[in-house]
């Protein structure tokens, strides 16, 4: 079951029976007079989105196509603040704890997100004591939102005379009572502790794991009616936080859980969309046309058509689709060609085996994998990847990776401490090619210095060579390996820390087309990936001749 059962109550098991229905206030004449004056439909006149539409109403547009201009909420932002603030108990209280809203990329996201900030800051949402953060992966995305916030209040007189920007800190204070709102980063890392009332999440999609968001979600906890607010274009793949609760939220809305609590607003084309419909287009940008520029959008998709490696890209950023925006190295069908068992007998049968090593942080994962071939040419591959045995659950929440189940399947091998010991390495490595016709090891030179010198300490003697990370290194490893696996060579037995580690790669490719592995843009870790590829080129890309067991074996 997916992770969302630690971030979200679980829902009970029948569905309870719907609040009575609420005695709505009556509005006064002169509310009617500034609600018609400010283009409040008059299904919201009586609700608490009517209130909060007001609000927004009075505000000017601080940036973009707009600017200058009174602020108008398009229907889909009418619609997403009525499904959050009009749900209300018995007593009045807002029903919902975690709203989502995803659609494409400039699309009026950041707009709303510094709104809602302001409805809870200063406007009719406002409690006293109020704490709010807007969160963000990056220091610059955290910074769009809150230039937002700052812009909208230097336009409005009543909104610059009850709050006070403090620019150096990011931090925005309620000048009548301890109300207060920052701009947080998960670059920018720090401690949240419990107190928190409103956050709002710009672009959740960007988060590389789910560690602020669960610091987040714990800060919300001790508030009477707290608010996670998501506003995301959707993440690429289906396992990342922000696709989770968009699928939970899913569930919700089909009746499948009843959980009053979550929403979620998706706008998204359909999966297999021609990428020209233009329905489509309308059906992930709500404000297509209105906050992004339709010649422009249009321009943009002639030109995928022509330049096949933008598709993915634009797919998700101006589809909102689930769709891998980097380009990864190999496809899930193409690896799933692989998916037959690895015969273990060749490793030992006295056919030349080779292996690739890939060293980590010493915190992290590294990874050995040895590679042979059989009579029909294919390679078949035996990965062998170490973790520090200390903080493995901690570790896998962060990487998001079952390191536990892995460990208890030995399919990962718990190394004692909080760090790799690379004598425990050596002596492992010693073990595995001991006896069998091993020929030699690549490996990346990062930290492969120290790896040496326990070689010698321990007497462990391999033939190795390097393989270095960059284009002119990686990328004919690179090619015979796709090669291999497009023709159903690489066999892997399903292994899953192989499986997980292909899935996370990123391919970077230079201006003359040569490509690498790129750690610092994939998705987790890759080590296994690393070494695989590695231990293929040792055996293929061989430049000396290959040791006979046999002719050393008396």
């Amino acid at each position: 079951m997916l992770e969302q059962t630690r971030r979200l109550k679980a829902p009970p098991s029948a569905k309870a029976p719907p609040p009575p229905r609420r005695q709505l206030p009556r509005l006064p004449p002169y509310a009617r007079d500034l609600y018609d004056k400010l283009g409040v439909p008059r299904q919201d006149w009586r609700q608490p989105s009517g209130r909060i539409i007001a609000f927004a109403h009075s505000l000017i547009v601080p940036a973009g196509k707009m600017i200058g201009k009174p602020l108008r909420l398009r229907p889909f932002q009418m619609d997403f603040i009525r499904d959050v603030y009009n749900p209300c108990d018995e007593a009045g209280r807002r029903l919902r704890r975690q709203a989502v809203l995803s659609l494409a990329r400039r699309g009026g996201k950041t707009l709303l997100a510094a709104l809602i900030v302001l409805v809870h800051l200063v406007g009719p949402a406002k409690r006293r004591n109020t704490t709010i953060v807007s969160a963000a992966t990056t220091r610059k995305q955290a910074s769009i939102v809150y230039r937002f916030v700052v812009s909208m209040i230097r336009l409005n007189a009543t909104l610059r005379n009850n709050l006070k920007i403090i620019d150096s800190t990011k931090h925005i204070a309620h000048r009548r009572d301890n109300s207060i709102y920052s701009a947080i980063s998960a670059e920018a890392g720090g401690q949240y502790g419990e107190g928190l009332d409103l956050v709002v999440y710009d672009e959740l999609a960007q988060a590389r794991n789910a560690s602020l968001y669960d610091a987040l979600m714990t800060s919300l906890g001790s508030q009477v009616d707290p608010l996670m607010m998501i506003i995301s274009t959707q993440a690429p793949a289906d396992d990342h936080i922000l696709s989770e609760l968009i699928d939970y939220g899913g569930r919700v809305k089909s009746g499948e859980i009843d959980d009053p609590a979550f929403t979620v607003h998706l706008y998204a084309a359909a999966p297999d969309c021609d990428i020209l419909d233009e329905r489509e287009w309308h059906r992930a940008n709500p404000a297509l046309g209105d906050y992004r520029d339709i010649d422009e959008f249009r321009s943009t998709m002639r030109r995928a058509v022509k330049v096949p490696s933008l598709e993915a890209t634009v797919r998700n950023l101006y589809l909102n689709q689930r769709v891998q925006a980097k380009a990864p190295f190999l496809t899930p069908s193409v690896w799933q060609a692989g998916n037959t068992a690895v015969d273990m007998s060749l490793f030992v049968s006295g056919r030349p085996v080779f292996g690739g090593l890939d060293l980590s942080s010493r915190a992290d994962l590294s990874a050995f994998v040895m590679a042979v071939e059989d009579d029909a040419g294919r390679i078949h591959l035996a990965p062998r990847v170490w973790t520090p045995a200390d903080n493995l659950g901690q570790r896998a929440a962060r990487d998001r990776a079952q390191y536990p189940a892995w460990a208890k399947d030995d399919l990962i091998i718990p190394v004692p401490g909080s760090v790799l010991d690379y004598d425990f390495l050596v002596k492992d490595v010693g073990d595995l090619t001991a006896g069998i016709a091993f020929q030699r090891m690549a490996f990346d030179r990062w930290r492969i210095d120290v790896f040496k010198q326990s070689m010698s300490r321990l007497g462990v003697f391999v033939d190795m060579m390097a393989i270095g990370q960059g284009y002119k290194d990686m990328a004919p490893a690179l090619d015979i390996f796709e090669e291999l696996a497009l023709a159903g060579r690489i066999v892997h037995g399903g292994n899953p820390v192989l499986r997980w580690c292909l899935g996370n790669t990123i391919i970077s490719m230079d201006a003359a087309g040569n490509r690498k592995l790129d750690k610092a843009r994939s998705f987790g870790r890759i080590d296994a990936a690393v070494a695989a590829v590695m231990a293929v080129a040792a055996m293929k890309l061989q430049t000396t001749p290959m040791l006979n067991i046999d002719t050393i074996v008396c």
